[in-house]
């Protein structure tokens, strides 16, 4: 659902580009609430995960493909918040690297594909858990329904856009109809992988799962016949094993990440995705204009002067998981440092005052 430039027109680019902005900047805050040492090397590779499953367009209908976006993933496993970042972080390497996504449409693109599919599929998630009872089984349940409505969420939503700048004019209703029609069947697989992937987390380290945290209760000690909360120095030792622990879970989410987008891209999909093909049979790309970044040397996911398909896909995909990595751990870390500093500020007035 990348939408390129010239789908809409300027003023209304320039406005989403402001909500945008203001989404990421309301995020950068409320992030800092849901990253600890531990989840901000997560959110990180959350990013990357992200960004090497997006390679991978599996078919839906005839001559049509769909991809994961992510926003459900993101909210479950790090939080809405850090999720809006992720999937942000995601859009502008591939906008600025691989001319996936036009530039001008950028803040088209996030608020669609990632504040839209952040919030809806959070709330989403949130009113079920409310309602179903606290068990894992339940977190995977809940996420796979909230990332199955979130796409076609997405996909009104760019109808809307459209309907307000939208450079052709074309029958709202077929839009509509069309968009939702084969986005529904794109949420499915959207809500396969966010069930297996929140699943195959959750099984391993549900402390690492934003939208599994209070289904452990706190360690109980027996103390005369009475049930009492455990010393923090009785936790220590899990704590530690825990924190080892989560290295394993990085290391294995990012060889998974590196081995799709290096490997498994190469057999995805070639068929348009959803937004390319109604914009094609709709007349939708009429004005559509060549990507800023047409020239890079990643563009459309394949290192120039490599000749060799495969080759070419492959060290593409290892490097875009690679950047993403990169870009988006250091960004957590300096919202997680933030909110440490912060604190700390806090704790040195308070004690003054006292």
């Amino acid at each position: 659902m990348h939408v390129p430039d010239g789908f809409i027109n300027a003023p209304v680019s320039v406005a989403a580009g402001v909500a945008a902005a203001a989404a990421v900047a309301v995020s950068l805050r409320g992030a800092r609430r849901e990253l600890d040492e531990r989840t901000a090397p997560l959110a990180g590779l959350v990013a990357a995960f992200i960004f090497a499953v997006q390679m991978l367009n599996f078919p839906v209908a005839a001559g049509t493909s769909g991809h994961l976006l992510g926003g459900a993933l993101a909210a479950i496993l790090v939080g809405p918040y850090t999720g809006v970042l992720c999937v942000s972080v995601v859009l502008l390497m591939q906008g600025i690297l691989f001319a996936d996504g036009g530039l001008t449409a950028l803040g088209v693109n996030i608020t669609v594909m990632g504040v839209v599919t952040v919030v809806t599929a959070h709330l989403v998630f949130r009113g079920l858990l409310r309602v179903l009872p606290p068990t894992r089984r339940s977190v995977t349940v809940a996420g796979f329904v909230a990332a199955l409505l979130s796409v076609p969420a997405a996909a009104a939503a760019f109808t809307a856009v459209y309907a307000v700048g939208g450079t052709t004019d074309v029958p709202l209703g077929k839009v509509l109809t069309a968009m939702v029609g084969v986005h529904v069947l794109i949420g499915i697989g959207e809500a396969l992988i966010t069930a297996a992937t929140v699943g195959a987390v959750i099984a391993v380290r549900p402390d690492l799962v934003h939208g599994a945290r209070g289904l452990t209760a706190p360690l109980k000690l027996r103390v005369d016949g009475v049930l009492v909360d455990a010393p923090a120095a009785a936790t220590a030792p899990a704590a530690g094993a825990a924190a080892g622990s989560t290295k394993k879970v990085w290391v294995t989410g990012l060889v998974t990440a590196l081995v799709l987008a290096g490997f498994v891209s190469f057999y995805a999909s070639a068929d348009p995705d959803g937004l390319e093909k109604v914009a094609a049979d709709k007349g939708i790309d009429e004005k559509v204009e060549e990507h800023a970044a047409a020239g890079s040397p990643l563009a459309d996911y394949g290192v120039k002067d490599v000749d060799d398909a495969r080759l070419s896909g492959g060290l593409a995909g290892v490097i875009g998981v690679g950047v993403t990595v990169v870009a988006g751990t250091g960004i957590f870390w300096a919202v997680r440092r933030r909110r440490t500093d912060d604190l700390t500020a806090t704790a040195t007035a308070t004690t003054t005052v006292a």
